[in-house]
């Protein structure tokens, strides 16, 4: 593979499209962003245009390739990084999604997962695939759609059921990242660890299991191929006659947080980072082996590279950080993001002003789809200052609720950890993440890892890489945080914030949405 030639990532995520190009020493050298619309159409409901998402994929690519002035004949290669667990159902000849998509965050099929608790089914569920039963996860979103969306919105030809054009196969169910693969090479076809966030798939036998498809009646048919995160046969390849104007191998695909992993050369067990988006997403590598977890977290699949056993993950999902940070800014807190760290740092505390960012429910450790967003200890005397200071520190608290709980699972004391998102440009805050967490915090030179790890995975199932040690002489390091807070003094905040917690959980019952 000739080193002039390049690796492309599409990085889709939960607000935003971003199109990254990589040279092979793991350096930017072309990048475009496209926001897409966040849809509500009822409280604790979200929602994305499908459509929408592809159409700026493409924006994205052209942009990036024609402002580097890059041939799209010089990609090597194509990777795929993805907001996780978000849902889509679409016409399987059309190509026309039947409903939007059901993101992650969407909470509409809480009462579901609250009638598999009362079933007894939730152990049964973690056993097969590392999951809590959570409206999260993809399996409650699929069964609502076939169930929900209107077949008047599908090609008005058909007078089937849904249920029945799904049980033929006319109707395809995928993730993001399916959804961009059929796009781009018209195949079905999902990885590893997309597949074993849908509650669907039994990360022990590594195959849809017929028991939670039972469940949740989604029909295999509609189901797509599961490949190996870095596929050496390659998903498929983009169509010459269109907008690429090439033939590229689609040949990666990770979930983002898998992709962080990947991107920040996590690869041993042990490893770890947390990934600071709009979400945050603290995974550890536990190696071939599937580590259950007593403390409220996830087991997952790392990553998969073809030929080779599946690396395993611990994960603590956090469904609100970088939101948070949004949501200021939604409010008129502050006026961009930038502003944060000073606001923060012009004052001493918080003056006893706790936030708890439960927009969408509390995710690990606690697990808790009816907690809502909320400020306590707010007096007479509280400023805007306290109030966003307060919001970057619940971001370092959460952190450390699953840190507790990750080092607990794996028996292993957390000796640094890997940082990377969008929030990580704040100095504050990885200092004061350090300080809360008790230690050192690395950020590495190239941030958008999540990207970066999707361009590793299609460059190594090409050849454009040869191999793990030269993808881990591509990361150095930016910054490096150590504790400077008294120990006994963040242990206190820490407390105090357990009981914020409390107070948020359970809020959205019997109407309190």
């Amino acid at each position: 593979m000739t080193r002039d030639n390049y690796v492309g990532a599409i990085d889709q995520g939960t607000t935003g499209t971003r199109f990254m190009v990589f040279d092979h020493g793991g350096q930017v050298v072309a990048n475009a962003y496209e926001k897409h619309e966040q849809v509500y159409p009822e409280p604790g409901w979200v929602e994305h245009d499908a459509v929408e998402i592809w159409e700026n994929v493409k924006t994205v690519i052209e942009r990036a390739l024609d402002e580097a002035g890059i041939e799209a004949t010089r990609l090597a290669a194509l990777g795929i990084t993805n907001q996780r667990e978000t849902t889509v159902v679409w016409d399987a000849e059309s190509g026309d999604p039947i409903h939007n998509a059901i993101v992650w965050q969407d909470r509409r099929t809480t009462d579901r997962v609250e009638q598999l608790e009362r079933e007894g089914k939730v152990d049964w569920i973690r056993e097969k695939t590392g999951l809590e039963a959570d409206a999260y996860f993809s399996g409650t979103k699929a069964e609502w759609l076939l169930d929900n969306a209107d077949p008047i919105k599908m090609e008005r030809t058909r007078t089937e059921d849904v249920r029945d054009r799904a049980e033929a196969g006319e109707l395809l169910l995928g993730t993001i990242d399916a959804w961009l693969i059929y796009n781009l090479t018209g195949n079905h076809v999902t990885d590893v660890t997309n597949a074993s966030r849908t509650m669907l798939f039994d990360i022990h036998e590594m195959d849809w299991c017929d028991d939670l498809l039972a469940e949740f009646s989604v029909p295999r048919a509609m189901l797509p191929e599961v490949r190996p995160s870095s596929d050496e046969t390659h998903y498929g390849y983009t169509d010459p006659e269109g907008f690429l104007g090439a033939s590229v191998p689609v040949a990666g695909a990770l979930g983002d947080q898998q992709a962080a992993l990947f991107g920040q050369t996590c690869f041993d067990a042990g490893d770890a980072k947390n990934t600071y988006g709009t979400g945050s997403f603290f995974l550890m590598n536990t190696g071939d082996q599937a580590v259950e977890s007593d403390h409220g977290l996830l087991t997952t699949v790392g990553f998969q590279r073809s030929g080779e056993p599946v690396q395993y993950a611990l994960e603590g999902s956090i469904f609100v950080t970088g939101a948070a940070i949004e949501w200021l800014e939604d409010v008129d807190l502050i006026e961009s993001p930038a502003e944060t760290a000073e606001l923060a740092r012009s004052v001493d505390g918080t003056d006893g002003v706790y936030v708890v960012p439960a927009f969408t429910g509390l995710g690990a450790p606690h697990w808790d789809g009816r907690a809502r967003g909320t400020i306590v200890g707010m007096t007479r005397g509280t400023r805007r200052e306290h109030i966003v200071r307060a919001t970057l520190e619940a971001i370092a608290y959460q952190t450390r609720d699953v840190a507790e709980a990750m080092e607990a699972d794996a028996g292993v004391e957390m000796g640094s950890l890997r940082v990377d998102g969008g929030a990580v440009k704040n100095n504050f805050l990885c200092q004061l993440q350090s300080d809360i967490i008790g230690a050192e915090i690395v950020r590495p030179e190239v941030d958008e890892t999540t990207a970066l790890g999707a361009a590793y995975a299609a460059g190594l199932a090409v050849g454009y890489w040869d191999s793990l040690a030269e993808l881990r002489n591509n990361w150095h390091v930016d910054a490096e945080f150590a504790p400077e807070m008294d120990r006994t003094d963040a242990d206190a905040r820490f407390e105090r914030w357990h009981d914020a917690v409390e107070r948020s959980k359970d809020w959205a019952r019997d109407g309190g949405d």
